[in-house]
């Protein structure tokens, strides 16, 4: 008898490790649990309340996941774990007959991981609590380099999405911001697939989010981390009763998007809440209630909103701490008015009269676009934002790839019925996306985050009599590192009351380089003359005694 208990308790160890060992995962990977239902549902968005699965970790700490329906009876969690050790879970399910989603339990086993990439060694992206920059897990800044590709992940094929990430990531990027339902931009994926039907009641489509999940997990696989819009929300234009944002009731609003937060929460994310939208007077209330509704709760990722045109939020979505990044958009001109507003504008007046957070300029002109934007205007756009307010990253956009145009016959759905723009294969390697790559590359060898503007020492300011010559400017508050951008050609006067020695060097974000540069500082001023027509960034560095 005592044999057969010796066998009998060898075999279920020989099985519980053989169990144990097919339940490994990398911390910061992506977990998967699928749960088959006992029940079938004729829609399970509304039909099941609540789905929650109940992770605890190692240490004991425990976090709260909804699981999402995937189709027929599959239903699915996704789950990135940050703690290395033996992970436990056990299912809620709001239908408590439902004997394949409720009271499930089990575990799996976090290890190391072995890749290189910084978002699987340093941890998913978060916001510091009273400071102006993302970090990752570990408290590393983490630079936000995005590129649009708004139709990239529902029109690309596979080998067309590999070589544009690969480029991406070769060339400094570090966020890819992408559309995740049919939008005015692209009424369906390339399958001919919609992500959901209906308004009033809403039907999502597993088959549709299906093939939109290759394409998020292969931006991680490149180390990138994905920002996908959850609900376009243009209010005005064509096409705008395609966008979910705008048409859909709250509540379906809420069912939509915490259904895609559910579904991506086990990648590295950074949600855009809206995308195009107008959050502000009669619309509101109606976008802050979506914001409360959808990440009122724990959940994954940092989220920003992403407004339509010279719009901002910062003052009003103040009390709104789901909101991560208080994100703008400068819009498609290189007029005075958007260039007083980028560098005059309310971002720079209000950045130290709320509380600290992000501030990013999502969509700043797109390179090509109306063909009257080219790659100077895109350096303008993208450091004059980057010193208007504190340093925390910038997004590229071309016309060509954000609809992701094959040809340059080509029209945009819903949009201008302009023909020749460059395609999505050329723009990625157009002087403005190859630039904003220098500009990231740049800005990593310095501590931007500490860097705030700092106009009031800037003796002499062009842009007050030519708006486009206008010198943006950020120090760190010991006053150890400047950093100016200059537009043209021209000499900056910068106020030195305390003497302060520095060392200078000119950045030429044209062609990557550096040189030395000639420094004047005498009777508390410090003078210097830029050596080239074109635009240069001054850096100064305290002289270390």
């Amino acid at each position: 008898m005592k044999l057969i208990t010796f066998y009998s308790s060898v075999i279920l160890l020989l099985f519980s490790l053989n169990n144990f060992a097919t339940n490994n995962i990398g911390i910061w990977m992506k977990f998967e649990k699928e749960f088959i239902s006992s029940k079938s549902y004729n829609n399970p968005l509304y039909d099941v309340k609540k789905f929650n699965i109940r992770f605890i970790s190692p240490s004991g700490r425990i976090k709260q996941i909804n699981g999402f329906w995937d189709g027929d009876k599959s239903w699915k969690v996704r789950f990135c774990p940050d703690e290395i050790g033996l992970w436990s879970f056990n299912t809620e399910c709001s239908d408590k007959e439902n004997t394949g989603l409720h009271h499930q339990e089990g575990n799996f086993n976090c290890l190391p991981n072995k890749s290189n990439y910084e978002i699987y060694k340093k941890g998913v992206i978060i916001r510091p609590k009273g400071e102006y920059y993302l970090s990752y897990s570990d408290g590393t800044p983490f630079f936000w380099v995005a590129c649009t590709a708004w139709n990239g992940a529902l029109r690309s094929t596979d080998e067309e999405w590999e070589t544009y990430l690969k480029n991406r990531k070769d060339n400094g990027y570090s966020v890819i911001q992408f559309v995740t339902t049919q939008w005015r931009g692209c009424e369906t994926n390339s399958l001919g697939q919609v992500a959901f039907t209906g308004s009033g009641k809403i039907e999502v489509n597993p088959e549709f989010f299906q093939h939109l999940d290759k394409k998020i997990d292969r931006i991680n696989a490149h180390g990138l981390v994905a920002a996908p819009v959850l609900l376009w929300a243009l209010p005005f234009g064509k096409g705008r009763e395609l966008s979910p944002g705008y048409y859909l009731p709250q509540n379906e609003a809420i069912l939509l998007a915490k259904y895609i937060v559910a579904r991506y929460g086990g990648n590295h994310v950074a949600w855009i809440l809206g995308g195009d939208g107008r959050y502000v007077d009669e619309y509101e209330q109606r976008w802050k209630n979506i914001g409360r509704g959808v990440f009122g709760k724990e959940h994954s990722g940092v989220v920003a909103q992403h407004p339509h045109g010279r719009l901002w939020i910062g003052k009003e979505y103040t009390e709104e701490d789901w909101l991560d990044i208080i994100g703008y958009q400068s819009s498609h001109s290189n007029e005075k008015g958007t260039v007083d507003w980028i560098n005059k504008g309310p971002m720079s007046k209000d950045w130290d009269k709320i509380p600290a957070k992000p501030i990013i300029n999502l969509e700043p002109n797109y390179e090509e676009i109306g063909f009257r934007i080219s790659a100077i205007d895109v350096r303008n756009a993208s450091y004059w934002s980057l010193l208007a307010t504190p340093t925390a990253g910038i997004t590229y956009g071309a016309n060509g790839i954000w609809p992701w145009l094959r040809s340059r016959d080509e029209q945009i759905q819903n949009h201008e019925s302009l023909t020749g723009y460059s395609p999505w294969f050329e723009s990625i390697n157009l002087p403005g996306s190859r630039q904003i790559g220098y500009l990231a590359k740049f800005f990593k060898t310095i501590d931007w985050w500490n860097l705030r503007p700092a106009q009031e020492i800037l003796a002499e300011q062009p842009g007050d009599y030519i708006f486009n010559h206008f010198i943006a400017i950020s120090k760190t508050t010991n006053n150890d590192l400047i950093v100016a951008y200059l537009p043209v050609q021209s000499t900056i006067k910068l106020y030195n009351p305390s003497g302060i020695v520095y060392i200078g060097k000119w950045f030429d974000p044209v062609e990557n380089s550096y040189s030395k540069a000639i420094i004047e500082n005498k009777n508390g001023r410090i003078t210097a003359t830029s050596d080239k027509e074109s635009d240069m960034i001054l850096v100064l560095r305290k002289k270390k005694k």
